[in-house]
């Protein structure tokens, strides 16, 4: 069992990761259905939830049959993450997780997520007092290091559990690599191997096939995994990895029913949530992936990409749904 502060998970969990525009409430009651064990928000700004922006304050929205969820935020100041934690606590999430790893440019110049990796006793002290600010547990994401020549995760990781973190998630990249080249999981392994280390220690990056899931738990020997971009468009990702490892074979492949099943109910939970323009929008990313693989599929997709209304959405997904309701996944 692995165990986040006092809440109660199974064995080497699978985590949904915060993602700006993709780990909404629609996309992780989605995800939560097919067997995530953790899911979280899209990260949250501390300076634009202390100013009572409309688009941070909504991200605060969690729901009963999605937990345990955690709320993820970022910032660099300690004022504001401090009212943060109280603003966050009021949504009453299982978990608060601070983003220590994002590799935009937006975040960083502010010194906020990755940006943070260049003064590690910012990075601690903030840890530290957000700890003592909650009882909710507080759980970081971060990564290998800004780059290369300062990777010093190991040390990193057991100064943050040492101030009170419940759990630490590492993407297996630098800063400077952004998403760039090869997750490397050999640096999360040294945590987790560290005798000193006893929270969870949760990989993240390159899981993207039920055997790296495998491979981060036995051959990498890590708490659990955080799954982010394998998940757009595929909720089912998670019920397909905990299948292989129950029976060492592949899932079966999606059917079109259940693919257009979900593309139309992801569609309308975010109308319902973000209303028609927003909910149009934020879902379009998702919509390759619902139906990867189909031939001569550009003309749908493009309607589907395209089209600002959702009427014409749901219509090129009944289009697709009689088109291709002879066609047979392979995976």
């Amino acid at each position: 069992m692995v165990k986040i502060g006092n809440i109660e998970l199974p064995e080497f969990p699978l985590l949904l990761a915060p993602m700006e525009d993709v780990s909404d409430p629609p996309f992780r009651k989605l995800c939560k259905e097919q067997g995530a064990d953790v899911v979280y928000t899209e990260f949250v700004s501390s300076e634009g939830l202390i100013r009572n922006a409309a688009k941070s304050v909504i991200k605060l929205d969690i729901y009963e049959k999605e937990r345990p969820v955690g709320i993820q935020i970022f910032g660099a100041n300690m004022d504001s993450m401090l009212q943060t934690i109280d603003i966050v606590s009021e949504s009453k999430p299982d978990i608060i997780d601070i983003n220590f790893g994002c590799p935009v440019k937006k975040v960083v110049s502010k010194g906020a997520g990755a940006g943070i990796l260049k003064d590690v006793c910012l990075m601690e002290q903030l840890t530290a007092e957000m700890v003592k600010r909650t009882n909710i547990p507080i759980t970081v994401k971060t990564r290998l290091g800004w780059d290369h020549d300062s990777i010093r995760i190991v040390e990193v990781a057991e100064r943050l559990q040492d101030v009170g973190c419940k759990a630490i998630a590492i993407h297996g990249r630098t800063r400077a690599q952004m998403y760039k080249g090869n997750a490397d999981w050999k640096p999360i392994a040294e945590v987790k191997n560290n005798p000193r280390m006893h929270i969870p220690v949760f990989g993240n990056g390159d899981v993207n096939t039920p055997e790296r899931a495998m491979e981060m738990r036995d051959q990498y020997g890590l708490d659990g995994c955080m799954i982010g971009r394998a998940t757009i468009g595929n909720p089912w990702f998670f019920k397909q990895v905990k299948h292989f490892f129950e029976t060492g074979e592949h899932y079966r492949p999606i059917t079109m029913q259940e693919r257009v099943t979900a593309a139309r109910r992801h569609l309308q939970m975010a109308i319902d949530w973000k209303g028609e323009t927003l909910g149009v929008l934020e879902t379009r990313r998702h919509y390759t992936n619902y139906f990867k693989g189909i031939p001569h599929f550009k003309e749908y997709r493009t309607k589907m990409v395209t089209s600002d209304h959702s009427v014409d959405v749901f219509a090129a997904f009944d289009e697709v749904e009689e088109q291709f309701s002879d066609y047979v996944f392979t995976e």
